[in-house]
């Protein structure tokens, strides 16, 4: 009768084990890293590629201010360069200007206070939003040392720089919220920016202003006061914004998206290094106060950031009405003005997920 010989279990030598696993572990390694390039490459496709050659444009701002910090910031810190895109920053003073400069091609983006150009914008001008970093009014009203609350401005005047700009629309429009009118409280037109419109509050000329930071600081320094905060009106209202022109658009719609895609960018960067967006703001605004530049960067940074740029549509259509009941002669509908396809391809894309490192903070 055979015997049946027993099984014995088969031992791999120390050395073969060794290698098995190790060589299990480079293949685990590979197959992984095989999956998490796709994942990249689809969640930022619109770096520019290996030796592509970058693209020269101009960028405008229309005023210097801190709420363009997002702007400067990138420029800085040469967050454009991944993307291809070599910009030349412009300096026009006034929306009306940078508006026309836009449409004629001189530049090729703006960025600039959307309620500043709608108006002009909704008249015919050629240009769209497509992207709005900042949503929210961070202006406040800087008195005089005797004004202490807002029935004090009766007998007052507020300086604005025009008639229908947005300064008096913004003052016109919070005297109104508190009851108050143009015969009690005078819109007197000094013209010019912020800070000479500052020198006539300090003359006496006005008594009042509606400004933006960092100019609150200087003003609380100097003894003036912050009696009102206009954010708490809840006006609809589009403050940064960035803008290009139809040939842009139908041209180089390659280029829009890269450059969104970098401001979306510099959301996030601005927000996570606070040290070199302040130093950003000092060396374009030349402020070297630490409090001041502080107050710009808590007031555009954090207060009213939109991280997803979403233009709102109903901000604007109400833009276009006030701009059309004080006189505008309004050509093109609301819808017209704006373009959210290149900020929405972002969160398609995976592009927003993946700087965030997760779900984007704030509202949807």
């Amino acid at each position: 009768m055979n015997r049946i010989t027993p099984f014995k279990k088969f031992r791999y030598p120390r050395r073969a084990t060794s290698r098995v696993f190790i060589g299990l572990w480079v293949a685990l390694c590979m197959a992984v890293s095989s999956m998490m390039v796709p994942l990249a490459a689809s969640a930022n496709p619109y770096l520019a590629k290996p030796g592509e050659a970058a693209v020269s444009l101009r960028v405008a701002t229309c005023a210097t201010s801190g709420g363009f910090v997002h702007l400067y910031t990138a420029l800085e810190n040469g967050l454009f360069d991944k993307y291809g895109i070599k910009p030349s920053h412009i300096f026009i003073r006034g929306s009306s200007i940078s508006l026309a400069s836009l449409s004629s091609d001189e530049i090729q983006f703006l960025y600039c206070a959307a309620d500043a150009t709608i108006p002009g914008l909704a008249t015919g001008i050629d240009g769209k939003l497509i992207g709005a970093p900042l949503v929210g009014l961070p202006y406040v009203l800087l008195v005089r040392k005797d004004i202490m609350k807002m029935s004090d401005l009766k007998g007052k005047s507020l300086g604005v720089t025009r008639p229908g700009d947005l300064s008096f629309r913004l003052s016109r429009a919070m005297i109104k919220k508190f009851n108050l009118t143009e015969e009690e409280v005078k819109l007197r037109s000094i013209g010019g920016s912020q800070s000479e419109r500052y020198q006539a509050l300090v003359q006496d000329i006005i008594q009042g202003i509606v400004i933006t930071p960092p100019l609150d600081v200087r003003g609380k320094r100097a003894g003036f006061n912050v009696v009102y905060n206009l954010n708490e009106m809840d006006l609809p209202f589009i403050y940064s914004s960035v803008h290009t022109n139809s040939k842009t658009l139908k041209e180089k719609p390659g280029v829009v998206q890269r450059f969104v895609a970098a401001m979306a960018e510099a959301i996030h960067f601005v927000e996570k290094n606070p040290e070199k967006a302040k130093a950003a703001l000092s060396k374009t605004l030349r402020i070297q106060d630490s409090e001041t530049l502080q107050s710009a960067y808590d007031a555009y940074a954090k207060q009213v950031i939109n991280r997803r740029m979403v233009v709102p549509a109903n901000a604007v259509a109400e833009t276009v009405e006030i701009a059309r009941e004080a006189g505008a002669d309004i050509k093109r509908k609301p819808a017209d003005l704006f373009d959210n396809t290149f900020v929405e391809n972002l969160d398609k894309s995976g592009f927003l997920k993946e700087i965030w490192g997760g779900a984007v903070p704030g509202k949807k």
